[in-house]
């Protein structure tokens, strides 16, 4: 906002008491500040939605939308909340992003939380619910994948994301969602429910972990986990979930992440990746940076018959020096393997709020790290240095 002496709009929308259901855009009109309002009414059948022209950079904005209606068998669903996460931003700053087709603005958000407030007869739903929808929806040819509900594996590349590829998101005060692509939480998750699609990343990053293991005689001690994000963080819950002995190496000495880390019963560490080793080789690596170095580090630190998952997407463009023979002597010398993990199918979802549902309340809070008001969006991308998860609230 301008201070009192300039001339000219205000960046600001004040309340109107007399014009429910509308705003109004204050204006200076002269040089001692003072306020006239010119009314903007807002339109009847609409609710509040965060939107982007995909593409285009500061194109992010709160805007009156269709009020949805859902079609036959859909839930209606009040928004509660969404997380703000990497991708968001880069949709945000023009990276990436689809519209539906024929439509130039996407809503955005796909970490989603919201209460059922109608659902059809038989669907196993009921209003009051508390929900998130899946991201990705299988593509239309379908390809092998697809068909068999492992559209998190899509082959073709034709999937859509709620919020991401050609279908709306979930940054909308109400939206309607497709039973198939709904997962019932405990009420007990009222207050961190969008942890639950991250937290599916690394429910399918573990449940491939030990798919592949599995291919002989495994039994993981040892776990290190690179970064510190919602995803690592996450990933050290699971694995403590496991009973599993869990490293987690971050570059930060100071905030949240130490504390979270510790009384997870895990080790941080943040003096660099040969002091995450010393006390020995880990027999499963999750990958949480993108780190160009710490990528190849993981591939190259596991105890024999090592398993590492990479779920950090590097920048493209950065090199490396490593011994490339080197590694593929010891990867195949060793039964090493590297997989790659994105998205998640509607199982890895259940998997997901189950272990959310098992774990501490408290420490799950303490995950938010704090809590944006949806006309306020601009704060919640900002980047702060005592952030672990950012969420919206829609309501």
């Amino acid at each position: 906002m301008r201070l009192a002496g300039d001339v000219g709009q205000v960046d600001g929308v004040c309340p109107d008491p007399d014009l429910p259901g509308s705003a109004h855009r204050a204006n200076l009109v002269d040089g001692n500040g003072k306020l006239s309002c010119r009314r903007r009414s807002r339109r009847r059948n609409a609710i509040r939605a965060l939107t982007v022209r995909p593409g285009q950079a500061g194109s992010l904005s709160v805007e009156d939308v269709d009020d949805p209606r859902p079609g036959p068998g859909e839930l209606l669903v009040d928004g509660l909340a969404v997380g703000v996460c990497g991708t968001d931003k880069e949709i945000a700053a023009g990276e990436y992003g689809w519209a539906p087709p024929g439509r130039e603005r996407l809503v955005v958000g796909h970490e989603s939380l919201g209460r059922v407030r109608g659902a059809p007869d038989g669907s196993d739903f009921t209003a009051g619910d508390l929900v998130v929808g899946v991201v990705r929806r299988p593509d239309p040819v379908p390809c092998g994948a697809c068909a068999h509900g492992a559209f998190d594996m899509c082959r073709n590349g034709e999937y859509t994301e709620r919020g991401i590829k050609s279908l709306d998101g979930y940054a909308s005060q109400l939206w309607t969602l497709d039973p198939a692509f709904a997962v019932r939480l405990s009420p007990g998750l009222a207050d961190v429910g969008v942890l639950v699609e991250p937290t599916s990343v690394v429910a399918k990053a573990w449940h491939e972990v030990e798919r592949i293991g599995h291919r002989s005689w495994f039994e993981p001690q040892r776990v290190l986990i690179t970064g510190a994000g919602p995803i690592g963080l996450l990933a050290a819950l699971l694995g403590r979930q496991r009973g599993l002995e869990v490293h987690v190496l971050d570059q930060v000495r100071t905030g949240p992440k130490p504390g979270l880390v510790e009384d997870l019963g895990a080790t941080y560490h943040c003096d660099g990746f040969d002091e995450a080793l010393a006390g020995g080789r880990p027999d499963v690596v999750i990958e949480a940076t993108g780190v160009a170095p710490l990528v190849v580090a993981a591939m190259a630190s596991t105890a024999s018959y090592g398993i590492v998952c990479l779920t950090g997407v590097s920048t493209p463009g950065r090199t490396v020096s490593l011994d490339a023979g080197g590694l593929n002597r010891s990867i195949v010398l060793e039964n090493d393997v590297v997989f790659g993990s994105v998205n998640a199918n509607l199982r890895h979802y259940g998997l997901a709020a189950d272990a959310l549902a098992a774990a501490d309340p408290a420490w799950l809070g303490r995950l938010v790290s704090r809590r944006v008001p949806l006309e306020s969006f601009a704060e919640a991308f900002e980047l702060r240095d005592a952030d672990v998860k950012v969420v919206l609230d829609l309501s």
